[in-house]
This record gives structure tokens, sequence and C-alpha cells, in this order.
């Protein structure tokens, strides 16, 4: 029996309650093909903040490190919202990001038939898109410096830096590149290059990577035309990569494609161990309901499996529990629709798991 060592960090709000589900499907999958998880779990985020002062401590970097994949649920919060900038809640995913060099974010944006009437676009407009999003993760505005805030007359004045290298450039291209080849063969690379000189090396650099590609095809596209076109004509992309900010905004503006944030899951990638975590928030709103979709957090331990263990039918087995309940009628509060039957986080829960056994 193999064995895999998963760091848990379930954050804030619904963030709990998702990754527990997630996690009970990810021990059913797991004893269904014969690998034992071990698992160890730590508070990150606005929970860590409330019991340690910090948003993340050493010790978690250290086990996540040590680990084989680590799995998030969500961070921040209103509470947490006036604290200072380096006591943020945020600052726990920004920390993992860089710590564990994950440079590349998966955002998988897929139109299920069955929920095509959830998502406020014509049924004709998204049916069988199916969109890869590959987002730059640990360099550009996010990460740059200087970033500060100081006082000048009549107020103050904010700086955010925004910059990339070559070689962080290179890589990420590299990984869309490859992806592609397994997919519909076709590259759109989003960027500012009328404006922005970080744009221009980006647009650039990812033409030069693409001569060692002859049979994918590459378009480029400004940021605010993709916007646009991915509600125009969302069909018309396959994998779209781009830069930190612009993936973070246009992955969750294509999640309305599906019409729920609790619908996408996430994997961040890079030298070493990856991070999986569904796309949306904490909802706090909601937490403790016992309503918050779990699907987005299910679907991202499929990912687990599939690029952490290279069990790629394990990752199948969650992928199509998932579309058999759709396919039941089941449906939680975010996508729920006439004719079709309302349950809670632990009824879809539940309904997964009975179709992975």
């Amino acid at each position: 029996m193999t064995t895999k060592k998963v760091v848990i960090l379930p954050g804030d709000g619904i963030g709990v309650e998702v990754t527990e589900a997630a996690m009970k499907v990810s021990n059913s999958v797991a004893e269904k093909f014969d690998i034992k998880l071990e698992t160890e779990e730590f508070s990150v985020g606005g929970a860590s903040i409330d019991k340690y002062d910090t948003p993340i401590r050493d010790e978690v970097i250290i086990a996540c490190k040590s680990a084989d994949a680590v799995f998030l649920g969500a961070v921040g919060g209103p509470k947490w919202d006036n604290l200072p900038k380096d006591k943020r809640p945020e600052i726990a995913l920004l920390s993992l990001r860089k710590n564990l060099g994950l440079f590349t974010n998966l955002r998988p944006v897929k139109v299920f038939d069955e929920l095509i009437s959830a998502s406020t676009l014509k049924p004709e407009v998204i049916q069988g898109c199916d969109i890869l999003i590959i987002r730059e993760l640990t360099g550009g505005i996010y990460f740059g410096k200087p970033k500060f805030t100081e006082p000048i007359e009549g107020g103050h004045k904010a700086v955010d830096t925004m910059a990339y290298e070559t070689s962080e450039i290179e890589r990420i291209s590299k990984v869309a590149f490859e992806s592609a080849k397994h997919r519909k063969g076709k590259i759109t690379s989003v960027d500012k290059a009328n404006i922005l000189v970080t744009s221009q090396l980006w647009r650039q650099v990812v033409t030069d990577i693409s001569k060692h590609y002859p049979d994918i095809q590459l378009e480029h596209m400004l940021v605010d035309s993709c916007a646009m076109q991915l509600i125009r004509n969302p069909k018309q992309f396959d994998v779209i990569l781009t830069e930190n900010m612009f993936g973070d905004i246009l992955s969750d503006e294509a999640s309305m494609l599906t019409g729920s944030l609790g619908m996408l899951p996430s994997a961040s990638l890079g030298q070493g161990v990856g991070m999986y975590e569904p796309v949306h928030g904490t909802a706090p709103e909601i937490a403790g309901q016992n309503i918050a979709n779990p699907l987005a957090a299910i679907a991202s331990a499929a990912f687990m499996f599939r690029h952490s263990f290279k069990l790629d039918e394990a990752g199948k087995a969650i992928e199509n529990a998932i579309q058999k309940v759709l396919s039941n009628g089941l449906r939680c509060a975010d996508i729920i629709e006439n004719g079709k039957t309302a349950v809670s986080t632990t009824e879809m829960t539940e309904a997964i798991l009975r179709e992975i056994k």
C-alpha cells in the first residue's frame, strides 16, 4: 500500500466545511485504489490569527514542504479586514505560493450539460464550453517591490509594482504549451501590451516559446477584450495563458459560465509539492449553515490525485461521481433550479461517496 502525506489547511468560513467534504471523498477514493492518506492539519488565515496572532506560522510552511500535497480551503473574512496588511489572512496564501514555489495555477472552466440553466448566459453560448485558464502565480503586481503607502500633502500615496522577468514568463508559457498539446492545441495569451511594458515583455517571450511548438496555435489578446469575449463567445477559447492579476480576475469572471464559483477547482503547481483549493472564497454569510457547495473542493481533490499522486484513474473516479450526482438532479443552494433536489453540504458529500463506493 502506497502512503501519501497530505497537509490540510481548512482556513476560514466555508473553507472548513468544504475541506472536510473533500477529505472524506479523498479517503474513500484512496481506500478504493489501495492508498493510505496520512494527514496533518494546521490553522491558517484568520483562524491562525485568532490562535497565534499571525496568518501562518513557520512550522506550517515546513510541514507543507515535506508533504506530498497540500489541501487548502479558503482564507479571509470581514472579521480581519481592518488588520495591518502584514497581518491579513491573505498573507498566508501568498506565503504558501512563494515558499512552495507554486508558479502555476490551473483553473478549468467546464460547463456541465446538467447545469446549463444555472448560468445567466444563453444555453447556446455556453454549451460545450471547456476552458483551461493557466495563471502565473508568483510574479506580477501581487509580489512586486516596492509596495508601500506614504503620506503626502492632502492625503496619501500608495504604490504597487508590477514586475516580470523573462524566466518567470518562460516557465509558465512552457506549462501552457505542454497543456495545449493534450487539448485542442490552441493558446490565447492575454496581456495589456498596448500599455504595459511588462505585457510587452510577456508577449515577446510567449511568442519566442511558441516557436518550439509549431503545432500549437497561438493568439494574443488584450485583457479587456478577453473579458468581453469570455461573455460574448467563450467557446472560442481552449487554453488561456495570463499573468497573475489578470488571471485572478478572468478566472472569477469565467466561473459565471458554469453558474457558480462553487463549481470551480484549482491546482497550484511548481517544482515540488502541489497545493489544491476551490476557487471560491470563505463566504462568511453562509458559513456553518451546512449549505455550501462542496463540489469545487471535491473536484480539487481529483486534481490532487491526478497531479501530485499521478493516479489519473482515482481522479477520474471523483469526476465521474460529480457528473453522476448532477445527472441525478442533486443541487446545492448556489445552483438550485426548478425541478431539482436541494441538498446540504453533507448530503451532497454523502451522495458523492455513494457513487464512489
